[in-house]
């Protein structure tokens, strides 16, 4: 027996025959006795894994029993914490008919009433017939999503016949495409042959006429060296008719000097060539949902409002969260202007991982499902990676004006504010297009100092440190203006899914809501003490909560929506 107590390990397939084996060994195909049992792990361990079991911090409070006595043992396995896995629920939240952890209590229900153990609510809460009622609902679910699988699996089929059917829409649209080039190429090919024959004839005409000159000088030269042998009379004819011929040749030479050098020139169709090398694609490719509801507007009021403290240990400064994005998975990332980094909360609203940058953050936003783009004053934009739940600065881009708070990704691109407008980048940090230029489209800016923007459709609303925003096109065409007396210098914005636009005023400490068309729903917050200096907002699609961040303050206040 080696040392240590341990037994001799025996692959699958040795000889050794045990009545019960080592769960933990049997996860790397390890066949060892068990001696004992964990009740709260349901599992066999052999005599080392007992020991270890013993020792870890985890498992070393778990009672273990003989193996033999197993079966004696009512094994209920107590559920785990989702936001703190390595605590078991133990606590029953009243005013959120929920089930927590210890830890959970204390940090996030400390001021929520009917907090107790389950221990004491249990016994009065659970009955058969309630049980029975959530099996038939379980049940239910189960056959719900079963069903929607299906659905989903059929739609999945439509979607890829779809796909073929616009391939060959596309390759018709290129032979189409194709013969239209070719019979343009054959109808310039045809005049360029007609020029040429036109202008060949010409040269032709031109040299046998001078050819004709030519051979006659030739002639007249010859009779001009016999011409003393000629009477009086005649040496006078010859001469004349020799000066004429002189004389027609060089009005031919001069004739054909003044034509010049005859050439074919082509010219491309430049506004042909544009369209069709600036054409991105053959058409326009889209997705749409056929049996989504239109949702209707929403009544929102506040349930609760309560503040959670994102300073962390090693922050040398107080926080000044600058801009606020959620990920496609619920986690939010914070820009801390102040503190240099970015702060990963889940969504709970605990901070679980940061990342320092090289310099101060202006804005933050989601590029994709495991990426976000951070604006810094130094012009530069930062790309991290969230993947795995880590964060990992990755490649940077180089803009203008990276000192002006706002950023959003927008139709595949980056939407920068900046002074008197916003900037539009592709991915890879191209300008694109700008915004509040003299030669853009009116943009109805109140003021030169651009805020924050949000996504709303296909539209983006801008807050214009006034009295509300602007509702831009993706061309920055404006559709609509959203104000209201009861903003001052207005800087946050956020948008529901239903389309109600919260615009948050800097001076005026309140929210105030729009519909989608652009109509004032009145205030969701009316000037509140607690609500100091908001320059950013979130729309928490996952919790159903509005965040919001303010100016050089550690906590970021959360308003739960009715």
């Amino acid at each position: 027996m080696a040392e240590g107590g341990g037994t001799q390990l025996l692959k699958d397939g040795s000889d050794a025959d045990f009545d019960l084996t080592c769960t933990p060994c049997g996860e790397d195909n390890i066949r060892e006795e068990a001696i004992k049992y964990c009740p709260e792990c349901q599992e066999y361990l052999c005599i080392t894994c007992n020991q270890h079991h013993g020792r870890l911090k985890a498992t070393k409070r778990h009672v273990v029993v003989d193996k033999d006595a197993a079966n004696q043992w009512l094994v209920v396995a107590k559920a785990k914490c989702h936001y703190h896995p390595d605590r078991v629920i133990e606590m029953y939240c009243k005013t959120h008919d929920m089930v927590y952890c210890v830890m959970c209590i204390a940090t996030e229900h400390r001021v929520c009433k009917g907090v107790n153990k389950i221990a004491d609510v249990s016994k009065s809460c659970v009955n058969q017939t309630e049980i029975q009622q959530l099996l038939d609902e379980t049940k239910k679910a189960k056959d719900v999503l079963s069903t929607t699988v299906i659905k989903q699996n059929d739609n999945l089929t439509i979607i890829d016949k779809q796909r073929e059917v616009i391939k060959e829409k596309l390759g018709s649209t290129e032979m189409k495409l194709i013969e239209q080039i070719r019979q343009i190429k054959i109808r310039t090919e045809d005049c360029l042959n007609e020029k040429h024959a036109s202008l060949k004839e010409k040269l032709n005409l031109s040299i046998d006429q001078t050819s004709c000159n030519i051979k006659e000088l030739k002639e007249n030269e010859e009779q001009l060296q016999t011409i003393g042998n000629l009477d009086i009379e005649q040496q006078f004819v010859h001469m004349k008719l020799m000066r004429k011929a002189t004389t027609d040749s060089f009005n031919l030479q001069t004739s054909i000097e003044s034509d010049g050098t005859l050439s074919i020139y082509y010219t491309n169709d430049t506004k042909l060539e544009s369209l069709v090398m600036s054409a991105n694609s053959l058409g326009q490719v889209m997705s749409e949902d056929g049996t989504k509801k239109v949702s209707e507007p929403k009544h929102y009021r506040i349930k609760s409002n309560r503040e959670i403290n994102v300073n962390m240990y090693n922050d040398e400064s107080q926080c000044n969260i600058a801009d606020i994005c959620q990920l496609t998975d619920g986690q939010i990332l914070v820009a801390d202007y102040i503190n240099v980094k970015v702060k990963q909360l889940d969504t709970n609203y605990k901070i679980t991982n940061s990342c320092g940058l090289d310099s101060y953050p202006t804005g933050i936003c989601c590029i994709s499902r495991n990426e976000v783009a951070v604006k810094m004053v130094t012009d530069k934009i930062q790309f991290i990676s969230t993947e795995s739940s880590n964060l990992t600065k990755t490649r940077v881009i180089s803009i203008e004006s990276g000192s002006y708070y706002g950023m959003i990704y927008f139709d595949k691109e980056i939407w920068v504010s900046r002074e008197h407008g916003i900037d539009i980048y592709n991915i890879t940090g191209t300008l694109t297009k700008r915004i509040g230029e003299d030669k853009s489209p009116k943009t109805n800016f109140k003021s030169i100092s651009i805020q924050n923007m949000a996504v709303s459709g296909d539209t983006v609303i801008v807050t214009d440190y006034s009295d509300g925003a602007v509702c831009l096109n993706k061309d920055g065409t404006v559709l609509r203006e959203l104000r209201d007396g009861k903003l001052d210098t207005t800087r946050g914005v956020c948008v529901a899914d239903d389309g109600t636009v919260f615009l948050c005023g800097y001076d005026s400490n309140n929210i105030v809501m729009f519909s989608k068309d652009g109509k004032c729903l009145g205030e969701l917050i009316a000037a509140d003490p607690g609500l100091k200096m908001p320059i950013n907002m979130l729309f928490d699609k996952v919790n159903n909560n509005i965040i919001v961040t303010c100016d050089c303050n550690d906590n970021i206040y959360i308003i739960e929506l009715e």
